[in-house]
C-alpha cells in the first residue's frame, strides 16, 4: 500500500445547507447504525469545486451531497482510479471487446421513461437489491438520478435496439463520478457493470480527465465487492488516497 499526498482543501463556497443529519439504519451491512449527513448547495457546483468535493469523499444522490459520518463505524471507503495508472486485466479486456461488438452505448443528458424506471425496478427485485423504500416510482426515479448540483449524463445501453442498462455518471473539472448503474439481469452474462466502469474509464482517456471515482467500498457487503476488482486503485483512507496494487 502506497501512501498518496492530497493538499486539496475543500471550498467553501458555494454555502451548503444541512437538510437532513440523523441516525438511521445502514444500507450496506445488517445491525449497524448509520449517519449520513446530506447537504444541499445554494446553487449548482463548478466542475472545480465539484472536484474539490469528490477528493474529499463526498457523494451525489440527487441535488444533494453526502459523506458517511456513522458514530461507530468506519467501514465506508470511497473509492477511485488514477486511469492514467490503471490497467485491465485479462478478463476485463475481454468483457470490453467482446460488449463494444454487440452493444451500442449511447451517451445524453439523463432521461425518463417508462422502460428507465421498469429496468431499474427489475434490477433491484431479481438481484436482491430491494430495500424497505419498495419500487421506485417515476418522481423517485427524477429526484435519485436526474436532479443534479453537478454535470450529469447518462451511458444508455442497447442490444438490438433495446435498452438494457443505464449508468449515471457526473462529470467534474478533472474526474468522472459514477453515481448509479443498473441493467437487466438476464444480460448478466455480458458483464454489463464491468463493462459500464470500462466505458467510462475510456471517457476519462478521452476527454483528458485523471481519475474515476467508484464510490463507496464497503468490506463485508457483497454488492459493493466488484469496486476493488480494479487495479491499482485508490481508497480514501484518514483523509488520503492511497495507493492498492
Amino acid at each position: 500500500m502506497k501512501r498518496l499526498t492530497n493538499d486539496r482543501r475543500l471550498s467553501p463556497a458555494p454555502s451548503e445547507l444541512l437538510v437532513h443529519d440523523s441516525l438511521t439504519t445502514c444500507p450496506y451491512l445488517p445491525g449497524q447504525v448509520a449517519r449520513l449527513p446530506m447537504r444541499l448547495p445554494v446553487r449548482g457546483l463548478r466542475p472545480a469545486e465539484f472536484s474539490e468535493r469528490l477528493a474529499g469523499g463526498d457523494r451525489r444522490q440527487g441535488l444533494l451531497l453526502y459523506r458517511p459520518a456513522c458514530p461507530m463505524c468506519r467501514a465506508c471507503i470511497a473509492v477511485r482510479l488514477d486511469v492514467e495508472e490503471f490497467v485491465p486485466n485479462r478478463t476485463q479486456r475481454r468483457i470490453l471487446k467482446r460488449d463494444q461488438a454487440v452493444i451500442d452505448t449511447r451517451i445524453g443528458p439523463p432521461r425518463l421513461s417508462r422502460d428507465r424506471v421498469e429496468l431499474y425496478n427489475r434490477h433491484k427485485i431479481e438481484r436482491g437489491l430491494l430495500t424497505n423504500d419498495g419500487l421506485i416510482r417515476a418522481e423517485d426515479y427524477e429526484e435519485f438520478l436526474i436532479d443534479s448540483c453537478a454535470e450529469t449524463f447518462e451511458l444508455a445501453y442497447y442490444v438490438d435496439n433495446r435498452l438494457i442498462g443505464v449508468a449515471i455518471v457526473d462529470r467534474a473539472a478533472d474526474a468522472l463520478s459514477a453515481v448509479y448503474c443498473y441493467f437487466d439481469p438476464a444480460q448478466a452474462k455480458l458483464s454489463p457493470g464491468t463493462y459500464s466502469i470500462l466505458r467510462q474509464v475510456e471517457l476519462c482517456r478521452r476527454w483528458g480527465l485523471r481519475y474515476l471515482y467508484l464510490g463507496l467500498y464497503v468490506a463485508g457487503c457483497d454488492a459493493l465487492a466488484y469496486k476493488i476488482n480494479f487495479h491499482p486503485h485508490e481508497r480514501l483512507i484518514d483523509g488520503r488516497w492511497c495507493k492498492f496494487d
